[in-house]
């Protein structure tokens, strides 16, 4: 998958709102969580990828020229239908946070990607009325079992994840049997695509959905290499 990291600042506003979300959702979790190894995550990815797939009909829907993308008129139309509403400028963060390949259109992961995070953004809110319905309880408890993920491999709560935070939670279940350092790095590597020494929600977002595999008839990239 190809990124476009060109000017990491535009991203910087969006990704601090989501830190901060992040850290405020860990103080409420009071360290309980249904992970307790990483493992227990990737048990998970079949229920994952079926809840992430019941998307593409949602994406179909508002990809009205059937392209294979959703350009800014589109999600403007999207968001409406969504009854969300957003400024122009929070319009264009999303639009330019989740079109990573800078192709100028949203294809269906970064679709996915885009969604999450404004269910994330907007729950709970100070208004009912600008709070994304899913009209799916699955949906819903995917994205929610996604951050519930990622507050799992966030161990000192500041969040954002480190190369330590992921060592950890590799070695968490069998700290005799440790992961090769090879493994943590490229782990790790894989989603600090900014190469700052930091991952974000957002940046973790696009490599699980890679990890799980929505897309069964694309041939996923070789994490070895």
């Amino acid at each position: 998958m190809l990124c476009n990291y060109g000017s990491s600042s535009k991203y910087k506003k969006l990704d601090s709102k989501l830190e901060r979300k992040m850290i405020e959702m860990k103080g409420s979790a009071s360290g309980q969580s249904n992970f307790k190894s990483i493992d227990s995550i990737i048990l998970r990815f079949p229920q994952f990828r079926e809840g992430l797939r019941n998307l593409r009909g949602v994406f179909k829907q508002y990809d009205e020229d059937s392209n294979g993308t959703i350009d800014r008129e589109e999600l403007n139309r999207c968001l409406e239908k969504l009854q969300l509403h957003f400024t122009k400028e929070e319009v264009e963060d999303l639009f330019h946070s989740c079109d990573i390949d800078g192709s100028e259109g949203i294809q269906f992961n970064e679709f996915i990607v885009l969604l999450c995070l404004i269910y994330l953004l907007m729950k709970p809110s100070s208004s009912p009325d600008n709070t994304l319905k899913m009209h799916s309880l699955q949906l819903e408890a995917t994205f929610d079992t996604i951050v519930e993920a990622f507050l799992f491999l966030d161990k000192n709560g500041d969040g954002k994840l480190n190369k330590k935070d992921v060592m950890k939670a590799l070695n968490e279940a069998s700290p005799w049997k440790r992961s090769p350092a090879r493994v943590t790095r490229t782990r790790f590597k894989e989603m600090d695509w900014d190469k700052n020494g930091k991952v974000s929600f957002r940046e973790f977002l696009f490599a699980f959905i890679n990890w799980v595999g929505i897309e069964s008839d694309e041939e996923l990239p070789d994490s070895g290499t």
